[in-house]
């Protein structure tokens, strides 16, 4: 079972299904003024697919690696626009100076542990070299964004492989997302408790473009946790920072961000920046000891970057500066709603250096002011 084939096809099943706890909405507990998409997550964007491939074995094995394609075509010739946001830096996003630099994506965006950036890098890389049009290609920027699961996980044993980097590229789809303790999100721990793959969206309202905005988060960070406005560490006597406990403010999060409003890539990083009022709402710090990262893309067609567009001067449609400020609002309240449904998928899980409890929903609940389920 060591051998990471074998490992990837145990993955995959695992991976297929969805947990069954409620999600934050389903219990009433409403984040924001804008509806959710019909999916309330990231693939509620048109093009958008996200693959899992969970690794777990025992208790040593908690891990994964998860993948987000922009659309279904060849990435890297049809690139699209994309902007990156970093909160704290204390962590490693890889590629993300030339997403900087050049403002697109050409890979995409994957998510994994601390130790096996390499890895999925690896396998970004050549997934990108194998499809039809790149014959010729010899430069390749795989993004990869991390957090460090080493108390659930047996981090420093490294047993994700890029051939776990290419089947979660390779099984993305779209529809409903698997949130929880799944793909990169399997040995993560928020606020004390059992983290994971989060995700949500929003749809603005005509008068406000129509556009979406949706949000997959990587939680594995700490701070005070609060729901909806309601300090629910503290109610439930455990704050960070307090005379009596001891739960960490330190961790990481990674946001990948898709729209598909027509934005530059200027206009991106600014809609990546924003999605870290969002998880300063659930009782982050953003604290010293964090990595917290974000990267964003435009799935619209005007502002893709194809060959033609590239080898000769073309104008764009983009949405100018006076029009943002809806998306802010929108990129804020899904990034919110996307940890908390990270969290309240997530389960119970026994690791390599103990065992994190998930987040009690049924105590929860009644302190937001939400419904039982």
């Amino acid at each position: 079972m060591n051998h990471p084939a074998l490992l990837a096809l145990f993955a995959l099943a695992a991976a297929t299904t969805a947990h069954a706890a409620p999600r934050a909405r389903d219990t009433g507990i409403v984040v924001g003024l804008f509806q959710p998409g019909p999916l309330n997550a990231i693939t509620d964007v048109a093009g958008v697919t996200v693959g899992h491939v969970t690794l777990r074995r025992g208790r040593a094995l908690n891990t994964g690696i998860t993948a987000v394609l922009p659309h279904g075509g060849n990435l890297f010739q049809d690139k699209v626009p994309a902007g990156f946001a970093v909160a704290n830096g204390f962590g490693k996003f890889m590629g993300s100076t030339q997403v900087i630099e050049l403002g697109e994506l050409e890979t995409p965006v994957m998510m994994t542990n601390t130790l096996s950036v390499p890895e999925a890098a690896a396998g970004a890389v050549e997934w990108t070299l194998a499809q039809p049009g790149n014959e010729e290609v010899r430069s390749v920027n795989a993004v990869v964004g991390e957090t460090n699961d080493g108390f659930l996980n047996d981090i420093r044993a490294r047993r994700v492989a890029k051939d776990h980097a290419k089947a979660a590229i390779a099984t993305a789809k779209g529809g409903a997302v698997p949130e929880g303790a799944v793909g990169a999100g399997t040995g993560t721990v928020a606020f004390g408790f059992k983290g994971g793959i989060g995700t949500a969206s929003r749809k603005l309202t005509p008068q406000y473009g129509g556009y979406t905005v949706g949000v997959l988060v990587q939680s594995n960070y700490g701070g005070s946790l609060t729901i909806a406005g309601v300090p629910v560490d503290k109610a439930l006597g455990r704050e960070s920072f307090s005379e009596t406990t001891r739960t960490s403010a330190d961790g990481s999060v990674i946001l990948v961000i898709a729209t598909d409003a027509p934005l530059s890539d200027r206009n991106l990083a600014r809609l990546a920046d924003r999605s870290f009022i969002g998880i300063g709402r659930t009782g982050s710090p953003i604290s010293n000891g964090s990595g917290d990262y974000a990267v964003a893309f435009s799935t619209h067609p005007d502002v893709r970057r194809t060959p033609a567009k590239r080898s000769a001067p073309a104008a764009a449609t983009e949405l100018p500066n006076d029009l943002m400020s809806p998306l802010f609002q929108a990129v804020t309240e899904a990034a919110e709603e996307a940890v908390l449904n990270s969290m309240f998928a997530a389960t119970r899980t026994e690791g390599h250096r103990g065992t994190i409890e998930a987040l009690p929903v049924d105590k929860v609940v009644p302190l937001v002011g939400g419904r039982p389920r």
